[in-house]
């Protein structure tokens, strides 16, 4: 750049919008300074016109002093883009971003006599567009770094932009499917509606949000069916318009799976207390708020909705009110052990009608022993007690008669006797059943209630250690009790009916029974073998339950390190052995000896083991529910056979089977 007139010179510099400082090409000596480089400078002016400019700016001397000189030697101008610099402004250090250029002015001869630094500031413009780059490289890596599947769709074709770890991890593909439309690269997909709902996003502008949905993926080349939440969240340009989604995609299938398992045993809970005939009902100890079930409000003819339970008393007849709020007091109380079991009579408040109740009760108590909730359930006994009542009456009426009537009287007696013991052997069942209904089945239902509370507190968002723990807990209480309610259910779904009779082959039961256990046979190395075994007339069904649970009961009750061995032999039973089990004399049977190298069974045990709900183990050491054998016994009785079994503690078990011969 040539220079001539000065005065020109000085008019352009200071009327110039950006920095500008002329300096002596020789002395570099400022000899002219704008406003606007005093601006960038955050220096006066005293201090640089005049002055040796390294002397004003020398805590950047080291980095530009040479590139000046270069300027004046070589005649070529020297620039530096938004370069980081710190300048010392207003008496304190400032890192700043200028961008400058050292221009030669030459004259005519093409000498460089001066020097023009032209400065201009970019801070404020640098500091925003680092912001603007730290704001989008801290979104990326919380994109590709979260635990939570993402991924970014583009354009009409729903084209995949971007996908982190977790979402390919769920695809199952690798990040070659990326710039590609996602249908192409996964067809399972298009069963979906995915891309319809992608759709609909661009189009509106909205989010869009679906929960617990099922889809079918590939994974490892077969089909992998899974539950998942997902979101579509719009992306939009400068301009408002979407050009696509972001794409956020959770893993619920363990959770939509323990939902259902939960449902399913509250299903199977429910079936089995409408079963029973039973009504239930929770007081609540804090509030002491009292609820029934729609069979107690029917029979009490009062909806307590949550009301004081003690609001309930005066529907009781009068003899029993105060003992029933003794008895409830009481099981509230730690040292009761929480149990609650009264019998007393309703009088419904509208129609007068009076009905019996046996209602039996558990408290729950916190960690510290205070009562939380009691539960329980209530069963309708009227019919029983009148039925008692009814044959009391008879006899007594019956005793009265006596010296009338001696021989009659006698007779009678007999049958009432007889009556009354198939009475109180039907309400011990009864009791029993109830008791399981109350009991047993309560206590896996408050390990379900309590622990599902826990993993809906922890489940939000993704499932930690103690999660998993609540969650398996679930599973066991509810496989426990679902076990404990099909079996009392298939117990008392056996009935006799010979019109159901057919010709059935045991040989084929015995292989379909093996073919169920064929798994558990292969952990353990167990082997069974059986001699030729009959056609007989019988029930399918129950014969296949009866080998199925005699099979399945050597196969659990096993000595550690010894590989179970279960022999089936059949052969015509003696006179002597029909005799000792009290069947009729004169017909044939079959003896079908069911032996086994188990832990065995003591000798005093082997009537008590055919008893409903009998066991002789802990649950922690051999599962089950104390129906299975019970359930044998019936379904032999059903065939007009018998079964018993014979104790060792040595040699394993052995039952006997013994089963009429169709002539």
């Amino acid at each position: 750049m040539n220079i001539e007139n000065e005065q020109e010179l000085y008019v352009l510099v200071m009327n110039a919008p950006i920095g500008i400082c002329v300096l002596d090409a020789q002395t570099l000596t400022a000899e002219i300074v704008n406003d606007s480089f005093i601006t960038v400078a955050g220096k006066p002016r005293e201090t640089i016109v005049g002055n040796f400019y390294w002397d004003t700016f020398s805590e950047v001397r080291q980095y530009y002093e040479s590139a000046l000189e270069n300027v004046v030697r070589e005649g070529k101008p020297y620039s530096a883009d938004e370069a980081e610099m710190i300048l010392v402004r207003h008496g304190k250090e400032e890192t700043v971003y200028v961008t400058f250029v050292y221009t030669p002015l030459k004259n005519n001869s093409g000498d460089v006599k001066k020097v023009a630094i032209w400065v201009l500031e970019n801070t404020l413009q640098v500091n925003s567009r680092l912001k603007v780059e730290e704001s989008e490289k801290f979104a990326r890596t919380v994109f590709y770094n979260s635990p939570v599947a993402k991924l970014v769709y583009i354009g009409a074709n729903m084209v995949l932009r971007e996908a982190n770890e977790k979402m390919l991890e769920i695809f199952d593909r690798d990040a070659s499917i990326i710039g590609f439309p996602i249908l192409e690269s996964m067809p399972e997909l298009k069963g979906t509606k995915l891309f319809e709902e992608y759709q609909q996003v661009l189009k509106t502008g909205e989010i869009y949000a679906k929960t617990a949905q099922r889809m079918e993926l590939i994974k490892n080349g077969s089909p992998h069916s899974g539950y998942y939440d997902y979101i579509y969240k719009p992306l939009q340009d400068t301009a408002g318009h979407v050009f696509g989604v972001i794409f956020t995609l959770i893993d619920v299938t363990e959770r939509v799976i323990v939902r259902n398992k939960l449902e399913e045993a509250e299903l199977s809970m429910r079936g089995a207390v409408e079963l029973a005939q039973l009504g239930t009902w929770s007081i609540d100890v804090a509030t002491n708020g009292l609820t029934y079930s729609d069979r107690l409000i029917e029979w009490f003819g009062y909806d307590p909705a949550a009301q004081d339970y003690n609001e309930v008393i005066p529907i009781l007849s009068e003899e029993d009110q105060q003992r029933v709020a003794n008895a409830v007091a009481w099981g509230l109380n730690p040292e009761s052990g929480g149990l609650y079991d009264e019998i007393y009579t309703v009088i419904h408040p509208t129609t007068g009608k009076k009905r019996i109740l046996h209602a039996q009760g558990k408290t729950v108590f916190d960690p510290e022993g205070k009562p939380v909730r009691m539960n329980g359930t209530a069963q309708d006994i009227t019919l029983q007690v009148q039925v008692q009542m009814e044959l009391e009456d008879q006899v007594q009426q019956r005793t009265e008669e006596i010296g009338a009537v001696v021989e009659e009287l006698q007779a009678t007696n007999e049958e009432l006797e007889q009556a009354n013991l198939q009475l109180i052997n039907s309400n011990e069942e009864l009791a029993q059943f109830a008791y399981i209904a109350s009991h047993d089945l309560q206590e896996p239902l408050r390990k379900i209630s309590t622990f599902t509370s826990l993993l809906e507190s922890k489940i939000e968002n993704h499932l930690d250690e103690n999660s998993r723990t609540y969650i398996a807990k679930i599973k066991d209480a509810s496989i426990r009790m679902s076990n404990l309610i099909r079996d009392v259910l298939a117990y008392s779904a056996l009935p006799k009916n010979d019109d159901t009779f057919v010709t059935v082959n045991l040989e084929t039961i015995a292989k379909q029974a093996l073919e169920d256990y064929d798994v558990r046979m292969d952990q353990t190395g167990a082997t069974v073998t059986w001699n030729r075994l009959p056609e007989i007339k019988g029930i399918p069904l129950q014969m296949s339950q009866l080998f199925f649970n005699l099979i399945g009961n050597a196969l659990k009750f096993v000595k550690s390190d010894v590989k179970p061995k279960i022999q089936i032999h059949c052969s015509n039973a003696t006179p002597e052995e029909i005799k000792s089990v009290h069947l009729k004399e004169g017909v044939s049977y079959y003896k079908i000896t069911f032996s086994d190298n188990g832990i065995g069974i003591i000798p005093e045990n082997t009537d008590k083991i055919f008893s409903i709900f009998q066991r002789l183990h802990r649950k922690n050491e051999f599962a089950g529910t104390g129906i299975g054998l019970a359930m044998c016994k019936k379904i032999v009785q059903n065939h007009n056979g018998e079964i018993n079994a014979e104790g060792s503690s040595e040699k394993g078990a052995v039952f006997n089977v013994y089963l009429p011969i169709d002539k």
